[in-house]
């Protein structure tokens, strides 16, 4: 096979995973800077070139698009997709998880346990956005932020008020969520490929810190899920159409509750805390997926 790898730069981990174990397994392997692609959108023959390069050989597309560029990054993946590539995560799915309102909304119809959570656009509301997710403290978070970036815990009504009132000044799309104190700063990543979660680590945050994101400081250890957190992660990745996804969960009173699906998941901690190869785990996903459109075309 010949896969493209779409990442901005091969010398990111799990880009460069991705290529070793590709090409291990085999295959033909390229990383594609999708900022230097262009497209030519016809009826008849769809393309994509990079550089000077006309992108038509492609079995398979492995989409690492990074959040800044999902727009843009998602509609080359999108013109494979009219080309027929086969993309591991479609460009839906991908712009459906980065949206969290939407994805959140999304969960909440497939019954997955959720924290309580409110957005409103109007100034006259926040008191009620507050009291909504049982008042202070509570987690207010970016629409549109990634690896603990735009989250901020508010410890009283009046601090969630103030960066409320700061976030709408700036015009900026934000959501109140309830904060789940028995999760002590912990996170449980499960990492989902297909109909299985093939690996799992609980994140601790660093002393001072409620964030456990790795890129904050974060430090990871492999955890053995329940069969409950098992069935949750499955639908959630399932609920977002996404065959490859990092299922964030929170052990609470209530069992555990997504905060996030990531349609990107790095690789590095997951690898580095578990041990597994979850690289060739992708890899060998693909071939399998291959092999069945061309048993079942259509």
């Amino acid at each position: 096979m010949k896969i493209g790898i779409l990442s901005r730069n091969p010398r990111i981990y799990s880009t460069h995973r991705l290529v070793k174990a590709a090409i291990s397994q085999g295959h033909e392997v390229q990383v594609i800077d999708p900022l230097r692609c262009y497209m030519n959108i016809t009826s008849t023959k769809p393309m994509v070139h990079f550089r000077d390069e006309l992108l038509n050989e492609f079995d398979a597309i492995i989409p690492r698009i990074g959040a800044s560029i999902t727009f843009y990054g998602t509609a080359i993946l999108r013109q494979f997709e009219m080309m027929g590539v086969y993309s591991l995560n479609e460009s839906t799915s991908i712009t459906r998880s980065r949206d969290k309102l939407r994805s959140l909304q999304i969960l909440s119809r497939s019954d997955i346990g959720l924290p309580t959570t409110s957005y409103a656009h109007s100034t006259k509301m926040t008191s009620k956005l507050i009291e909504m997710v049982g008042g202070a403290p509570c987690v207010i978070k970016l629409v549109e932020g990634t690896q603990g970036k735009g989250v901020i815990l508010a410890e009283t009504a009046k601090a969630a008020e103030s960066v409320i009132d700061g976030l709408r000044q700036m015009k900026a799309h934000f959501l109140v969520q309830e904060f789940i104190k028995e999760s002590n700063g912990c996170d449980i990543r499960a990492f989902v490929i297909g109909d299985k979660v093939v690996a799992s680590m609980m994140r601790r945050a660093k002393e001072g810190e409620f964030r456990s994101n790795l890129h904050r400081g974060g430090t990871a250890v492999p955890v053995e899920l329940t069969a409950e957190e098992n069935i949750v992660a499955l639908k959630a990745a399932r609920a977002l159409g996404l065959n490859v996804a990092g299922v964030d969960l929170l052990r609470s009173k209530n069992g555990p509750l997504v905060i996030e699906v990531n349609s990107s998941p790095g690789l590095q901690g997951i690898e580095t805390s578990t041990g597994l190869d979850i690289a060739s785990m992708i890899i060998t996903y693909i071939e399998d997926n291959i092999r069945m459109q061309q048993i079942y075309p259509g």
